[in-house]
């Protein structure tokens, strides 16, 4: 008798597409809406972010990206308010990220 091997999972595997649409329906189920950020939240971000970036101190930013609130921690290498930008160098694999500061949600000091 010879064993079948793998060739009994191979009805399940048939339509890849349906897997993709109840991942597609599982991601958007946990989707969460931008924050709305008062005036003085921007202002404490923007002093937070000027000081990170001359005293070289590691933050916490959290920033919204596709639907989700994501948390890092790493060092600020640039500032630019009025380009709407700025740059920072990620903790663990230490790369360079380029971000909008329109979807920073908050920033901390770590």
């Amino acid at each position: 008798m010879e064993p079948r091997g793998m060739k009994k999972w191979r009805p399940f595997a048939t339509m890849p597409e349906q897997y993709i649409g109840l991942k597609e329906m599982i991601n958007k189920q946990s989707e969460v809406a931008q924050p709305v950020l008062t005036e003085e939240q921007t202002e404490q971000m923007n002093f937070t972010l000027i000081e990170a970036l001359h005293t070289n101190k590691q933050v916490y930013l959290t920033y919204y990206k596709k639907g989700q609130c994501i948390t890092e921690t790493g060092f600020i290498q640039f500032v630019d308010s009025l380009g709407n930008l700025f740059i920072f160098i990620d903790d663990v694999f230490e790369l360079k990220n380029k971000m909008r500061l329109s979807e920073l949600i908050d920033v901390r000091f770590a």
